[in-house]
C-alpha cells in the first residue's frame, strides 16, 4: 500500500511545481503600504492593478473611522457564536434589509465569506433528485459547490445560449424521471475574462423551460447597473434571478457576503445553510463597516462614475494600441499575449522592476498552454496618468516578447523545469 503523501511528494501540481521560482514574487507577493492605486512591492513604488477595491473605499478616512470605532467598541469577537444560537444582532438584520433593497430583492441573509457561502447555498438548494446546469467557466466556489451535489449535473458551453438550451432539454427529461427540479447557475461577471454572463438570454429561456436561476455577482455588485445593483440590473433582468449572491470583498473592500431572494427562500436558507448554522457570526466590525460602505454606494454615485472613467480610458487605450482584451464587458481588463510560463515570468519581472507596473499574471492551467493573461483591475483611485504609464509599459513589453528577449532571458528557467 502506498503512503498517502507519495503522490503529493512526487507531483506538486501544475502550479506548485513552480514554487521555488515563483513564490514570493509571482505568487504570494507582498504588497505594502495603504491600499491604493500606487503601493510598494519589494521596496519599489508600483502602480497596482491587482487590487479588487473597485470603488476605492478601502483607505478612505470615513471608512477607516467607522471600522476603527466599531473595533474599539466591540473588538473582533462580538457577537460570539453562530447566528442561530447567540450571534444575532439588530445590525445584522439592518444590513440584510439594506442589501436586499439595494439589489431589488425581498430579503437577504449574511454570509461570512462568498466562497464558503456559495458552496453552502448550492448544497442547500438541491437534493439528489434535482439537476444542476451551470456555465463551464464558473468560479471555483461554484465548481466546489456543485461537487457536493449528489444528483446529476451538466455544463453548458461558456455564455452559449444554444448549448444551455440543449442541456436544459436533457435536464428536463431527467427531472421528469427523478421528480426533481432544475437549478441553472451562472455569474454576473466572469472574473478572469471580464465578460458578463448571458443573464438576459438565460432568463428568456424560462418561457420554454422550468428552472430556477442562481447568480454569483461578486464583480458586478456595485460596479454595474444604474445604481450599482449588479449585472442583472445592468441587463434589465434582476427579477428573473431567483437567488442572487454577492460578496463584500470587491466593491465594498471588506469581508463577508450575502444571498438575496424571495422572503420564503431566504427563510429556508437561514435554517439550512450549514456553513452559517455551524459557523461563528460575522463580527460586528465587518457588519458596521458594511453598513457604512453600502451607504456610500447608495449616496455617492460619483465613485462608480470615476471607476468607469478609468475603465474606459484603460480599455480603449489598450484596444487602440492593438492589444487583445477579449470580450470584456465589465471593469475586469484581461490582456492576452502568446508565450510560455518562463516567458511570462520574465515579462512580469520586467513590468515590475523596470516599469513599476504590478498586475496579476494568469497562466496554465487556469488558461490554455501558450497563453499569458495579464489581468488588470481598474479602480476609482487610479488616475489617467496611471493609465498612460501603463499603456507605454505594455507597448514596451509586447515588443520584447515578440522579438524573443523574454525567451532568451527565460531559457535557464525553462531548462531547469524541463519545459
Amino acid at each position: 500500500m502506498k503512503d498517502l503523501f507519495d503522490r503529493i511528494l512526487a507531483n506538486k501540481g501544475p502550479l506548485g511545481k513552480w514554487a521555488s521560482q515563483a513564490e514570493g514574487y509571482f505568487v504570494f507577493p507582498k504588497l505594502e503600504g495603504p491600499i491604493s492605486n500606487r503601493m510598494k512591492f519589494q521596496g519599489k513604488d508600483v502602480i497596482t492593478w491587482s487590487i479588487n477595491d473597485y470603488l476605492g473605499l478601502a483607505n478612505l478616512p470615513e471608512i477607516k473611522k467607522v471600522d476603527g470605532e466599531a473595533a474599539a467598541e466591540y473588538g473582533s469577537a462580538y457577537p460570539m457564536g453562530a447566528r442561530m444560537m447567540s450571534g444575532h444582532t439588530e445590525f445584522h438584520e439592518q444590513l440584510e434589509r439594506e442589501c436586499a433593497a439595494f439589489v431589488q430583492k425581498e430579503a437577504s441573509y449574511l454570509l461570512n465569506f462568498g466562497y464558503q457561502g456559495f458552496m453552502s447555498v448550492i448544497d442547500a438548494l438541491v437534493t439528489k433528485d434535482d439537476i444542476i446546469v451551470y456555465d463551464v467557466d464558473c468560479h471555483a466556489c461554484i465548481i466546489d459547490g456543485v461537487r457536493l451535489h449528489m444528483g446529476k449535473r451538466f455544463t453548458f458551453v461558456h455564455n452559449n445560449a444554444e448549448s444551455l438550451e440543449k442541456n436544459l432539454e436533457r435536464a428536463t427529461k431527467l427531472a421528469e424521471q427523478t421528480g426533481g427540479g432544475i437549478l441553472v447557475i451562472s455569474e454576473g461577471v466572469f472574473g478572469m475574462r471580464g465578460e458578463q454572463g448571458i443573464l438576459k438570454e438565460i432568463v428568456a429561456l424560462k418561457e420554454k423551460f422550468k428552472f430556477r436561476l442562481l447568480v454569483d455577482d461578486a464583480h458586478g455588485f456595485g460596479t454595474l447597473g444604474e445604481t450599482g445593483g449588479g449585472a442583472g440590473q445592468e441587463q434589465g433582468v434582476q427579477d428573473g434571478i431567483d437567488v442572487y449572491l454577492a460578496t463584500f470583498a470587491k466593491s465594498m473592500a471588506s469581508i463577508g457576503a450575502f444571498v438575496a431572494a424571495d422572503q420564503e427562500i431566504i427563510d429556508y436558507l437561514k435554517y439550512n445553510l450549514r456553513s452559517q448554522m455551524f459557523a461563528k457570526s460575522l463580527p460586528m466590525v465587518y457588519v458596521k463597516g458594511a453598513l457604512k460602505r453600502l451607504d456610500m454606494l447608495r449616496t455617492q454615485p460619483e465613485l462608480k462614475a470615476k471607476l468607469w472613467e478609468n475603465v474606459n480610458a484603460l480599455q480603449n487605450g489598450l484596444k487602440e494600441k492593438g492589444f487583445d482584451i477579449g470580450t470584456t464587458t465589465s471593469c475586469v481588463t484581461p490582456v492576452y499575449l502568446n508565450g510560455s510560463i518562463p516567458e511570462a515570468m520574465a515579462l512580469v519581472k520586467d513590468l515590475r522592476e523596470n516599469h513599476g507596473i504590478f498586475c496579476s499574471i494568469v497562466v496554465y492551467p487556469v488558461i490554455p498552454k501558450g497563453l499569458i493573461l495579464l489581468r488588470l483591475i481598474p479602480t476609482a483611485t487610479h488616475t489617467l496618468q496611471d493609465v498612460e504609464e501603463t499603456l507605454a509599459a505594455f507597448s514596451a513589453i509586447r515588443e520584447r516578447l515578440q522579438n524573443g528577449t523574454y525567451k532568451r532571458l527565460s531559457a535557464a528557467v525553462a531548462a531547469a523545469m524541463g519545459e
